[in-house]
């Protein structure tokens, strides 16, 4: 792999000559000099340095985005060779949005350390937007996500169904076994997840299926705040069965009856390398295999 690249890269993401060179195990005349040549190779200065910064020129995002592309295509690479005459090891760097990442991630990765030992898993949690823009730029070798993947390089792969359910604190609804009709609902406070997660997504979509138009929202971006705002009784919201099933069973949390629920959506495997590395394949079978 060109040495330019991964200097360039190491400068850019932590905009400093100094730190950078501190990474790399470099001296900071040494880091100057690969960029100065890189930057006479493309024609174009690609950062704008002062006392204070060093940050990318409009060139600079350019090169930024396709070095990170080939450096990620070249570790892929080397993997991919490696796995003809190794056993599976290795680091995998695994995207994972919230409900999956917090909630059933954890029990995926245990199974895999007991029986891989050598793979080393690098986990990044985020939103779903986050996680294809990840996945995009050659950043993830894999993602997970629950949300819908508009990007036509990424490969999209259904693997399980998740379920939503509407989930309030016991105390804020009078529970009943008839269902509650949309009215009594949209005067509530709905607690829902920031734009760009998958949760929010189809919380929009069952808002509109119902026919609820909620009079008062509060906007969270984390699903366990969301619970613990739920649980102190400052409104209801809609959540994957995985995230609530303890606070359930200890009687912290309730599910509420409504028409059209569960609303369901896929977990999905996300990649843009058609090739998967030994490692990668036995992580994707213990994802495929996580308990229902």
């Amino acid at each position: 792999m060109d040495s330019q690249l991964e200097v360039f890269v190491t400068v850019a993401e932590l905009e400093n000559f100094s730190r950078a060179a501190e990474r790399l195990h470099m001296t900071q005349p040494a880091v100057s000099q690969y960029i100065k040549v890189l930057e006479k190779s493309m024609d174009a200065r690609l950062f704008d340095r002062s006392n204070k910064y060093v940050r990318l020129t409009q060139a600079g995002k350019i090169v930024y985005h396709h070095a990170k592309e080939i450096i990620g295509l070249y570790t892929s690479m080397h993997a991919l060779i490696d796995d003809l005459t190794n056993k599976a090891s290795g680091t995998i760097s695994i995207g994972a949005s919230y409900t999956y990442g917090e909630y059933v991630l954890p029990e995926v990765l245990k199974r895999l350390k007991e029986e891989a030992l050598e793979i080393t898993p690098s986990v990044t949690i985020g939103n779903t937007k986050e996680i294809c823009k990840l996945i995009s730029d050659y950043r993830l070798d894999i993602g997970i996500v629950e949300g819908e993947v508009k990007d036509e390089n990424i490969t999209v792969e259904p693997f399980e169904t998740d379920e939503l359910y509407v989930v309030s604190s016991p105390e804020l609804l009078t529970l009943r076994e008839g269902n509650f009709s949309p009215e009594e609902l949209e005067g509530k406070t709905w607690i829902v997840r920031e734009e760009g997660s998958g949760t929010r997504r189809i919380s929009e979509k069952f808002f509109s299926s119902v026919g609820i138009r909620p009079v008062s929202r509060l906007e969270f971006g984390s699903t366990q705040l969301i619970k613990e705002a739920v649980e102190a009784g400052l409104g209801i919201t809609l959540l994957s069965r995985w995230t609530f099933k303890k606070e359930v069973k200890a009687g912290d949390l309730a599910i509420v009856n409504v028409e059209g629920l569960p609303v369901q959506r896929k977990f999905s495997l996300i990649s843009r390398s058609l090739f998967r590395s030994k490692a990668l394949e036995i992580f994707v079978e213990k994802v495929k295999r996580s308990e229902k």
